[in-house]
């Protein structure tokens, strides 16, 4: 990273969206999921020029929470209340026409808080149960129309708030423990998966067996005392991962590497106070050329969860950051 990094606002939703997750598509359009309104929206790719604004992709059932693109524009988007998991094939699809969708699995009674996944493997794919403290692993069917869920990990580090009085309120009728395992993100060229751990405060990682693709040590903490640790993207190739912390309004740089001195970690944005970025919740690389370890795209809530240390409540957003 040379310098300060550059923010800018690409695309904005009304005040009190609750924005989630991010992924890029191939063409550098972006879908974010708005959880506490139950929607998928669809935002276009950053241009100059751009002559239209966010797009309505579906409504959901539940709260839609994580999404992981499986195959080139197939997205899987995983739900709370109720647990589940559904198919998104955007292959083809146009901002405004119907969408195909399909409901893939539902989760066990016992599966509470899904929140971010990743694509472990072809046709299997991670998601943090925040609130059971634990990863599942999702197998899908060959033809990715369903799968079957177990657990794949569970640790101390992943454990949810055991304080009544600190639970998260997601809507007027449906909170969760404060969040344990958050964020999820497989390493390929190392073959480790990286979690977050927001109650613990813990930014954590597991090695994987790249055969079986279970576990394949105990998890070991990289870095720990990071207030409101969410979700991240991670650059392999710099051995680096950028963390945001909800709540805190912060952007944290912190080496993939638990070895390495902890002068390395650093919070890049945030610290002072940037209204551009309030309530960040997830990352996710650019896809054009040169973007990968240089160019992210942030959700964010503008300051929608509290506590807010901003004192001020923004437009939800989507946020380019170029390192």
């Amino acid at each position: 990273m040379n310098g300060k990094p550059k923010l800018a606002t690409v695309a904005t939703l009304p005040e009190h969206y609750f924005l989630e997750n991010i992924v890029v598509r191939a063409d550098g359009s972006i879908l974010v999921t708005a959880l506490n309104r139950r929607e998928l929206w669809w935002v276009p790719a950053p241009a100059d020029d751009a002559t239209i604004g966010p797009v309505l992709v579906d409504r959901l059932e539940g709260l839609p929470m994580s999404i992981v693109e499986a195959e080139p524009d197939v997205f899987y988007v995983s739900s709370m209340a109720p647990a589940a998991l559904d198919r998104f094939d955007l292959r083809g699809w146009v901002p405004g026409a119907p969408v195909n969708r399909t409901r893939v699995l539902t989760f066990a009674s016992h599966a509470a808080g899904l929140n971010g996944s990743c694509l472990l493997a072809p046709g299997v794919i991670l998601i943090a149960d925040c609130a059971a403290g634990l990863i599942w692993r999702v197998d899908l069917t060959e033809d990715g129309l369903a799968g079957t869920a177990e657990v794949w990990l569970r640790h101390e580090s992943m454990a949810p708030g055991t304080d009544p009085e600190r639970a998260v309120h997601l809507t007027q009728t449906f909170s969760i423990p404060y969040p344990g395992v958050n964020g999820v993100r497989a390493a390929e060229k190392s073959h480790y998966v990286y979690y977050t751990g927001s109650w613990e405060q813990v930014f954590a990682r597991v090695a994987v067996d790249p055969v079986t693709h279970e576990p394949a040590s105990d998890p070991e903490i990289v870095a720990k005392g990071i207030h409101a640790v969410d979700d991240f993207c991670m650059d392999e190739n710099a051995g680096t991962a950028y963390i945001t912390t909800h709540i805190d309004n912060t952007l944290h740089r912190v080496p993939l590497d638990p070895a390495a001195p902890a002068t390395e970690a650093a919070v890049v944005v945030g610290d002072p106070i940037d209204h551009r970025f309030l309530g960040p919740s997830s990352a996710a690389w650019g896809r054009a050329p040169g973007d990968y370890g240089r160019v992210a795209y942030f959700s964010t809530d503008g300051g929608h969860t509290p506590p807010n240390p901003a004192g001020i409540i923004k437009p939800a957003s989507v946020v380019r950051i170029e390192f």
